[in-house]
């Protein structure tokens, strides 16, 4: 990758810098390595739990979604999960500027999306400028994008991003879904059109057909030929059609996988290992990276607009049993707000620790006290909170009712609220909610502002305090060693002040068929299927 002269450097040298933070500590790990010669050709059926409801990955989060949404879109950059290495895909180079906050690409000649238009720096401009119109809705590529001034072109592949503020976390942001590269046609569209299934990528497959809450089906690409300087196989991919099933019970994928209907599954249950051990499923794990799965207060609506209540919700969460009990084995309780496997993580436990006594007396001297019922009442209101979840995840429910038998020794009272994952945007938007469970994947720490920051969507509703610059801090700060000690602040304000409960880290956890091959994981945890073959 070329230096320029001036105030620039090359990619090869502040990528190191820069993505030295993203080692998560684990490989990509795959199915049926060194498993005999590749074979083209083939359909591979694979049972998710849940459907988001949308196909723009520019606005999906849900990790069952995205692993189908990833395998039509490419990015301009992709991410080592071995090193957290910063790697060419759709861009073959870049420079960034000593100040981080320009980012100039060359990308690849050659690449065009399925409707034969022609991927140019024209097309990535109009990816960019949309972005924040999508809002709420897009919650992570604006978060992404956050200071965003526009994009400069300087010929038909090159082009440079430029930022009000320093952007130290961008480069990583180009390897994520989330901003991945579509088609001026798909940009055209209403955020509604491109969820229902207008988005056209320049990626190994096409979406065929979506079906909500049934179905998402896949085709490969002909003439595919750009592929991530990750891949092993150069070209098209191996297989000719992948369909992802919505199968929202953990027992009926089990069985599927079991029986041959289904080749691979999501969201592997730990009663469920045992059994797919044994009839010789290949069970695939890696810790995700980002924030964990958590309660998250809407921090503006009573009784959770008081610390206290927060922090009594955390001391009385017993994370270790929650653990242990319902997530795959070696799943790790919540030490922080990001995983451990996160670059930037570190351990706030003392904030985190189970201390249900602490949690009693917190609540006491906040003039809470028990009612005939046992559970804690103030001004004749009960200590009543209600916990939203979506069924993204066979664990979410089982994690929230031990939650619900926990909290209710120190005298709260914990409903539980299952709404489908594709009203989730707007449950945020509208602020209609006390506590909302769930994650957020993401292989870079800036992940904390886009979730908690005041000054982006907040959709959490934190106040405006010194975490916030703390937060842009981070994001603008080049120099490795004073980002990550941002990093650790933010992460200590967010336990010290309960603006986000941490409970368990997610592990993902997949059960895959003897036939399938090279199904690997991605820098987040999630899959890439290009190099997945059956045989």
């Amino acid at each position: 990758m070329r230096a320029t002269p001036g105030p620039w450097r090359t990619a090869a040298v502040l990528a190191a810098g820069l993505t030295a933070l993203a080692a998560c500590g684990s490989g990509g790990g795959g199915s049926g390595a060194g498993a005999g010669t590749p074979r083209t050709g083939g359909t591979l059926t694979f049972a998710v739990g849940s459907d988001a409801g949308c196909t723009d990955p520019q606005q999906v989060g849900s990790n069952d979604t995205i692993y189908s949404v990833r395998q039509f879109v490419d990015s301009l950059t992709d991410q080592d999960p071995a090193t957290g290495r910063i790697v060419p895909w759709l861009a073959q180079s870049w420079t960034i500027s000593r100040d981080a906050r320009a980012f100039t690409f060359h990308l690849r000649p050659g690449v065009t999306f399925s409707d034969g238009s022609a991927l140019t720096a024209e097309v990535v401009k109009a990816n960019f400028d949309a972005v924040p119109k999508l809002g709420p809705l897009g919650l992570l590529a604006e978060g992404y994008l956050s200071g965003y001034q526009g994009t400069d072109i300087a010929d038909p592949l090159t082009f440079t991003v430029r930022f009000k503020q320093p952007n130290a976390q961008f480069l990583q942001a180009t390897a994520t879904h989330s901003l991945g590269i579509e088609a001026a046609a798909s940009v055209r569209k209403t955020p509604q059109q491109r969820c229902a299934g207008g988005v056209i990528g320049s990626g190994p497959f096409t979406l065929q057909k979506y079906v909500p809450n049934q179905s998402i089906t896949l085709a490969a690409r002909k003439g595919y030929a750009w592929g991530s300087s990750l891949w092993k196989k150069p070209g098209a991919a191996y297989l000719d059609r992948i369909v992802f099933k919505i199968l929202p019970e953990s027992g009926v994928r089990t069985g599927g996988l079991q029986s041959g209907q289904v080749d691979a599954i999501g969201s592997v249950g730990r009663a469920d290992e045992s059994a797919l051990k044994a009839s010789g499923v290949q069970l695939l794990a890696r810790a995700n990276p980002g924030v964990v799965f958590g309660l998250t207060p809407n921090n503006t609506r009573s009784p959770l607009d008081d610390e206290k209540v927060r922090q009594a919700l955390a001391l009385g969460i017993d994370r270790q049993q929650i653990a242990q009990t319902v997530f795959p084995a070696g799943t790790q309780p919540a030490t922080s707000v990001l995983a451990h496997t996160t670059p930037g993580y570190v351990n706030v436990g003392a904030a985190l620790g189970h201390d249900p006594a602490r949690a009693k007396s917190l609540l006491q001297s906040d003039g809470w006290t028990p009612g005939s019922d046992g559970v804690l009442q103030k001004g004749g209101k009960k200590l009543s909170i209600t916990a939203t979840w979506g069924p993204v995840a066979a664990t979410n429910q089982p994690t929230l009712e031990l939650l619900q038998q926990q909290l209710r020794t120190i005298g709260v009272q914990l409903a539980l609220k299952e709404q489908p994952v594709a009203q989730f945007a707007r449950l945020q938007t509208s602020g209609n909610f006390d506590l909302l469970f769930g994650n957020l994947t993401r292989a870079d720490p800036d992940i904390l502002r886009s979730s908690y920051s005041s000054k982006l969507s907040n959709p959490y509703r934190l106040p405006a305090t010194g975490l916030d610059d703390i937060l842009d801090g981070q994001a603008a700060e080049p120099d490795q060693a004073k980002r990550l000690d941002l990093v650790a602040q933010a992460q200590r304000q967010l336990a010290q002040h309960a603006y986000t409960i941490p409970v368990v880290e997610l592990q993902t956890e997949l059960g895959v068929a003897k036939k399938v091959h090279g199904l690997l994981f991605d820098a987040s945890s999630r899959i890439q299927l290009h190099d997945t073959w059956v045989g």
